[in-house]
């Protein structure tokens, strides 16, 4: 490469010096050098065609589409005896029909057969029956630096898969990207060329062009296809790649090596490592890793923050063996091999099995509801009964402090914590004076596992709040006393159907805040997606007016983003997250009774706000929709899930399974067929069922 650098300067300073030469020509050898680079690769690049399996695949902000099975795509000869690698997305439909179309070896297409996939960089080898096919020569990872020129090159639209793929120019815009997985470069990507190679100024494979995302999860396949055209593609070094091959040729699919923990901070980039939960069975565990520990060295490189932790596990499979020091109080402590783990570690939250009164200024957790059979039942906890202390160890039990409410504090603790944990708990029993101890095993959450469909309650408790929202919170320390309250007059929120508009002012959104609001009450909030078409100021007073009594009764806030285009599509979502936020500051709203609700593409699009907005939205609640790009789930950050489909849906099977999918993920799910119904809204049993699963989003 560097020789080709002094190349191409030596031909600026000969065209641009003497002045004999126009820019015009600087650009034709420019684009002549291009074209050889390309011509030279074009041989090892393969043309792929899938026929059969699924064929429509939309995913995406921009809500793309993409019709899988019916055009060709791209793939890269790594081996002479027929090894091609390529996207895992091209497999996303499952075809069971892979033909390969090679330049100059024959016009009549090769079958292949997947050998395995790469489920962390999401690479897919495939073998055809062929002998001597081309292989291209490749560039060190240590070579490859930003600005170098890169030529992404494809073979979807070269019909006869001629000596010179389809091609893209940019340059490598960064190196070590996605946790250390990849090249980041400007070249124009999309699923065309997926699998394709990106190559330098002289041919030689940089990398294989591949959709990543750093937020992707697990067989994410589709994670990164919203960069589509973007100028900001990935591509795995083509090193990287050949170093997994062999174990690749034998069969087996490559899992992401995990630790099991997750950290007790969402700040991955300022926040110190420290551990929040330690997964049951994962090599963390195993180890004695506890959560408290703060990471300070992995593969004997220093780190200060998670994202430096993640670099560095980025590039791992299970399997792989790293060393860890970690500090534990003022000990610093040091695991020299520690074997990861694969997919199989999976992050589930525990369920000790209570409602918390809400809107709660006093130290501790009140009790409200105790779920029957769940470890608080077991334990004897009832209702009225007041947490005072909790931990692990009845000799070292942890006080509520007052900087947070009771139910928070206690929920961000039971986050650190997984099912199978046992629990000691210091409990104030309805009028009785004396503290008493006792224990519970802690559960997983309702409707979290997949053989077990779980159950929403039937009825809840009539009274949920103290009606003390904004009143100032009781302090454990008796040397800090609350500010004094001055008493002023504060305007009133707005009630009644108010049409407002996003800060930016470029989108609408219309509330319904139910004439009796009570600012001392923490309320639910539903941000509902109104169907195609059906977004005028009309069609959501009428919503609303379905609604109204239930909001009344049930304290909700609606929030109804109006879209006037095609129907949802995820590239809204930041607009309606706006909406959403704006709502909560004007209006008391109960951050754990956040959800999204829609039908069909609204339901698609609540779905999609739940995994990518996690911060806000607590659940999703949708009619006639599938979840199919389901993300990992994450300690601190609860999710639930409630899918309905009509028996006379097509999509109703999809639907139910996608309970199932998310189960696997240890997300509480839940999935109801409506009878003698298609792809329609819910009958008034139904919301009455929703309000209830709305209700208990707090559980603990």
């Amino acid at each position: 490469m560097w020789r080709n650098g002094c190349i191409l300067a030596a031909l600026v300073i000969g065209l641009t010096g003497s002045g004999a030469r126009s820019q015009e020509d600087l650009n034709s050898v420019l684009e002549k050098m291009m074209k050889d680079a390309a011509r030279k690769a074009g041989p090892s690049v393969v043309q792929i065609e899938t026929v059969g399996g699924a064929d429509l695949v939309v995913a995406g902000p921009k809500g793309q589409i993409f019709r899988k099975a019916l055009g060709a795509t791209t793939g890269v000869v790594v081996s002479e005896d027929g090894y091609i690698i390529t996207s895992a997305f091209n497999f996303i439909n499952n075809p069971p029909t892979i033909l390969v179309r090679v330049h100059g070896k024959t016009d009549t297409p090769l079958k292949a057969e997947r050998v395995a996939t790469d489920k962390s960089r999401m690479l897919t080898l495939i073998k055809v029956d062929a002998k001597g096919l081309p292989v291209a020569p490749y560039v060190p990872k240590k070579a490859i630096k930003e600005g170098q020129w890169t030529i992404a090159l494809g073979r979807s639209l070269d019909a006869k898969v001629g000596p010179t793929p389809t091609m893209a120019i940019g340059v490598v815009s960064a190196i070590g990207r996605i946790w250390g997985k990849a090249i980041q470069t400007d070249a124009k990507v999309s699923p065309e060329n997926y699998g394709g190679p990106i190559v330098d100024i002289e041919g030689r494979m940089q990398g294989i062009i591949v959709p990543l995302s750093p937020r992707g999860g697990e067989d994410d396949v589709t994670a990164g296809i919203e960069w589509y055209h973007s100028g900001i593609g990935f591509a795995v070094p083509m090193e990287d790649v050949l170093a997994v091959l062999p174990r690749m040729k034998l069969g087996k699919d490559l899992q992401k090596g995990l630790l099991g923990v997750a950290m007790k901070s969402q700040d991955m980039y300022s926040a110190l490592p420290e551990i929040g939960t330690v997964l049951k069975g994962s090599p963390a565990e195993k180890a004695g890793l506890k959560p408290g520990d703060v990471i300070l060295e992995v593969e004997n490189q220093s780190v200060v923050s998670m994202a430096q932790v993640q670099h560095i596990l980025g590039v791992k499979y299970e399997g792989d063996k790293i060393q860890v020091k970690y500090k534990r109080g003022k000990d610093t402590l040091e695991i020299k091999s520690l074997e990861l783990s694969g997919k199989n570690v999976t992050i589930a939250q525990a369920f000790l099995g209570i409602l918390p009164m809400r809107d709660d200024p006093s130290l501790g957790v009140e009790i409200r509801q105790v779920f029957a059979g769940s470890p608080a039942d077991k334990a004897g906890l009832k209702v009225g009964d007041r947490i005072l202390k909790f931990g692990l160890d009845e000799k070292n039990l942890t006080e509520f402090t007052g900087e947070k409410r009771g139910r928070s504090q206690f929920l961000d603790w039971l986050n650190t914590l997984a099912p199978g944990y046992d629990v000691k708990l210091a409990v104030k029993r309805k009028g009785a004076g004396q503290l008493e101890t006792v224990s519970a095993t802690l559960a997983d959450m309702p409707g979290s596992l997949p053989g077990a469909p779980g159950t929403i309650l039937d009825k809840l408790p009539e009274v949920a709040s103290f009606k003390k929202a904004l009143a100032p919170l009781e302090l454990n320390n008796p040397n800090i006393k609350n500010p004094k309250i001055v008493e002023a007059k504060v305007p009133e929120p707005e009630t009644g159907l108010l049409e407002l508009n996003t800060p930016d002012g470029e989108h609408k959104y219309v509330l319904w805040v139910y004439p009796e609001y009570d600012p001392n009450i923490a309320h639910s909030m539903i941000v509902w997606l109104h169907p195609p078409g059906k977004g005028s100021k009309e069609d959501l007073d009428a919503w609303a007016d379905l609604w109204d009594e239930h909001c009344r009764r049930n304290h909700i806030i609606l929030c109804m983003p109006v879209e006037n285009q095609d129907g949802w599509q995820p590239s809204y979502s930041d607009y309606v997250v706006a909406a959403a936020r704006e709502t909560m500051k004007t209006y008391t709203i109960d951050n754990q009774r956040v959800i999204a609700h829609g039908i069909g593409t609204g339901g698609q699009m609540a779905l999609h706000l739940a995994f990518n907005h996690r911060d806000l939205f607590r659940g999703a609640l949708a009619t006639g929709a599938t979840a199919s790009q389901i993300k990992d789930n994450i300690a601190s950050q609860r999710l639930s899930f409630l899918l309905y489909g009509g028996d006379l849906d097509p999509l109703n099977k999809s639907i139910a399974e996608s309970r199932t999918r998310l189960a696997e993920r240890r997300y509480p799910a839940f999935y109801r067929e409506m009878k003698d119904r298609g792809r329609e809204y819910l009958t008034a049993k139904n919301i009455e069922e929703a309000l209830r699963w709305l209700e208990t989003l707090d559980q603990q």
